[in-house]
């Protein structure tokens, strides 16, 4: 977030990052074989190389927001729920916070599904949906869904998924 998009000081109530070690694999694996395949692709000289240099290399830059473990990525307080990339939730847009579990395959996803009660434009009383540019390709923690519902996937967070649920419920009958 830039000085513009920083979290408003009366906005205390919960704040949440990413856990460490949730996404240093993935990108540090992806630039190792990204920079594997450019000595190979140098040595070799043949086209054919650069696939996969863009590809692990668009895969390390994509998921490099995971490895930012320091920063606040999700919280709520007076004045509602805040979500890096997307803005602030006011606690009267929202009708419901819940924790949907689902498995694909043998993966257990938790995700926090935020109900709108407008659609999201009106919904946000802060926008920070406008990135810099060298931010508009990589990882985001929220995604929309068609049915007006903020989904965020909390396996990458710091608490147990349960515990953030629980805590913006508090901070909704608290603060909303």
């Amino acid at each position: 977030m830039t000085s513009a998009q920083s979290v408003p000081q009366s906005m205390s109530g919960y704040r949440i990052g990413y856990a460490k070690g949730k996404g240093e694999f993935r990108v540090y694996v992806s630039l190792a074989l990204c920079a594997a395949f450019i000595a190979v692709w140098i040595f070799s000289n043949s086209e054919l190389l650069l696939v996969p240099v863009l590809f692990f290399g668009a895969t390390g830059y994509y998921f490099f927001p995971l490895i930012e473990s320091g920063k606040v990525r999700l919280g709520a307080g007076e004045h509602g729920i805040f979500i890096e990339g997307l803005g602030i939730i006011p606690w009267r847009a929202i009708t419901n916070i819940t924790l949907s579990v689902y498995f694909v395959r043998t993966i257990e996803v938790n995700e926090l599904n935020i109900k709108l009660a407008r659609p999201l434009p009106k919904a946000l009383v802060a926008d920070w949906r406008a990135l810099p540019y060298y931010r508009l390709l990589m990882k985001l923690p929220w995604s929309m869904g068609r049915d007006n519902v903020v989904r965020v996937n909390l396996e990458p967070f710091a608490a147990p998924p349960q515990n953030i649920v629980d805590a913006l419920n508090n901070n909704w009958r608290y603060f909303g």
